[in-house]
């Protein structure tokens, strides 16, 4: 039967233990001068996954990888038809990433399926701790697509025939590195939880502990290919050119001028711009940019698709180039479960912790989750708000301040049992 409140305060996390497995697991992909590359897929991820599977069954737990290469350790409930609690993220990275974004949230569930080991209790349901494929898009696209295909959001197939930059088939890399799997991973989801750090500057400069996160901002990638004509850049008048890097920053300038008429909610990024021939002295002919958009509200957002849409013909018409528009990845806003995100705040309020409620700018495999299953998130504070750097930290203090309080949430959402 289940335990009091007494013994949910026995499930004690081991700060130490957590912060130095995070710091070994840094070690694969580790740069030069910090932080990491794990690029989804790579040998160097590959790697990594070796080594989650080896500490999941470490841990006794179960191991299923599915057939977009998710992969799953479970512990056993003692009631097989109770459901699974299920705590995830991603260990993939940027290709300047740090320690903490994604690896956090999978290594500290580890950690808490660890603490219940310690302590020698069982729990009701099962907990599944995930780690997803291709969280960051940073080789594949669209992100979050090892969740996104998980939950039924796009074909298995479509995901196994996207390409990279350089024409590498996600399907054949899978294979290659010996994760493509065959099951379909844990379906009966009670509850889903992401501790993950806040990689925005709000909870340091408030000096609030963790941050209760009550959505995800929608996100929407554009890519645009202005066509122009090459010319010589010391003979060719400015008015007799067509010349695609012209068009490529004056869309780029008037979205953004777009973006500020919308509002402080709406965000604008073009994080990527290649240009052909890519010659000091050679008009451009094409240029290829990337245009990000984010906004809570999912009607703001399609304004500032449609509005993106219309600068880039009207451009295009100015400057007498041609323009193609390819969409990338488009997710709507998501609210997470409103008992969970109340759980969340008042775990983390009974063990003494300030919290804020705030919505997520980035994207996470939550926000997919929460399509099939209730789900929340956990934030902790990243110093001076850097992510996707080598220079991304979160204090020990932290980590073991948010990983508490989602031990506490999965304990008591799995039902500990007595001994």
């Amino acid at each position: 039967m289940p335990c009091n409140a007494s013994s949910a305060d026995r499930l004690m996390i081991d700060a130490a233990r957590l912060s130095q497995s995070i710091q070994d697991f840094g070690r694969i992909g580790a740069l030069p001068n910090g932080g990491v590359c794990r690029l989804a897929l790579t040998d160097t991820e590959k790697a990594g996954r070796d080594e989650l599977v080896r500490r999941m069954q470490g841990l006794g737990l179960t191991v299923h990888i599915d057939t977009i290469g998710n992969i799953f350790g479970t512990r056993a409930g003692q009631d097989a038809n109770a459901g699974t609690i299920m705590i995830g993220s991603h260990i993939d990275t940027v290709s300047t990433g740090g320690l903490y974004d994604g690896t956090l949230g999978v290594l500290a569930g580890l950690e808490v399926i660890a603490a219940l080991n310690d302590a020698h209790l069982e729990t009701r349901r099962a907990i599944t701790v995930a780690a997803f494929t291709n969280e960051e898009g940073a080789r594949f696209q669209p992100d979050m697509l090892g969740s996104l295909v998980f939950v039924g959001g796009m074909p298995l197939q479509d995901a196994l025939d996207t390409l990279a930059a350089d024409g590498t088939r996600l399907g054949t890399e899978l294979k290659r590195i010996g994760y493509a799997g065959s099951d379909d991973g844990p379906r009966n989801i009670v509850a889903y939880f992401e501790l993950h750090i806040e990689q925005g500057p709000v909870l340091e400069a408030e000096t609030v502990q963790i941050g209760v996160v009550s959505g995800v901002q929608g996100i929407s990638w554009h890519e645009i290919t202005v066509h122009g004509r090459s010319a010589h850049a010391g003979t060719t008048p400015m008015a007799l050119r067509s010349d695609a890097g012209l068009a490529a920053s004056l869309i780029v300038q008037r979205a953004y001028e777009m973006t500020q008429a919308i509002g402080s909610d709406q965000l604008m990024t073009t994080g990527t711009m290649r240009l052909t021939p890519d010659l000091v002295n050679v008009v451009a002919e094409k240029a290829v940019f990337t245009v990000d958009l984010r906004n809570p509200s999912g009607a703001a957002l399609k304004q500032a698709d449609v509005s993106l849409l219309q600068i880039a013909e009207d451009v295009a018409a100015e400057t007498g180039t041609r323009v193609t528009c390819r969409p990338l990845a488009r997710f709507d806003p998501i609210i997470f479960d409103q008992r969970l995100v109340e759980s969340v705040e008042k775990t983390a309020q009974s063990l003494g912790y300030s919290t804020r409620h705030l919505h997520s700018g980035a994207g996470h495999d939550a926000q997919m989750i929460a399509r099939i299953a209730p789900a929340a998130m956990i934030f902790v504070p990243s110093a001076g708000g850097i992510s996707h750097n080598i220079r991304e930290f979160t204090s020990p203090d932290d980590l073991a301040r948010g990983t508490t309080v989602l031990a506490q949430l999965v304990s008591g959402q799995a039902g500990l049992m007595k001994e």
